[in-house]
């Protein structure tokens, strides 16, 4: 995962200070500055929050796509439509629980409580989804219309 440098250059490209990034967080500048340079991983909900702020797509903080921002993109997380989007995507695809638990290395039950919309997904765990599947994680989290191939 690449997103540090991303959050980086968005942050120094419109002029803003990891301090001033790290009040919108509600974290201190300490936690910021390790999500920057990756020693921590950053929680999605900071990343949401993140790529809110800064208007800019999941997938490009990702940087599985050049493409700042989707027009259709509803910034608007619901659990439910995440969880929704994720278990349409695997039956879709013709994929059992037990073998995307396995692929991303968590339980079957944990990827249960994601397709109910009970848990929010990790940051670790969708950004493999979506590269092992060439999915979208703007798509998974907010059904935007466009699925970009990572």
């Amino acid at each position: 995962m690449n997103y540090g440098n991303m959050m980086k250059y968005v942050r120094i490209r419109t002029n803003i200070s990891q301090k001033e990034i790290s009040q919108v967080l509600n974290i201190s500048n300490y936690t910021y500055s390790h999500y920057e340079t990756q020693d921590s991983l950053i929680p999605l909900k900071h990343l949401i929050t993140f790529a809110n702020y800064f208007n800019v797509s999941l997938d490009y903080l990702f940087n599985f796509t050049s493409k700042v921002n989707y027009p259709d993109l509803s910034k608007n997380l619901n659990l439910i439509t995440m969880g929704n989007n994720l278990k349409t995507f695997r039956k879709n695809n013709k994929i059992t629980q037990n073998k995307l638990a396995k692929q991303l290395c968590i339980a079957r039950s944990i990827l249960s409580e994601y397709e109910h919309g009970n848990y929010l997904i990790s940051t670790s765990t969708l950004y493999t989804l979506c590269k092992i599947y060439n999915i979208s994680a703007d798509y998974l989290l907010y059904s935007t219309k466009e699925l970009i191939p990572v």
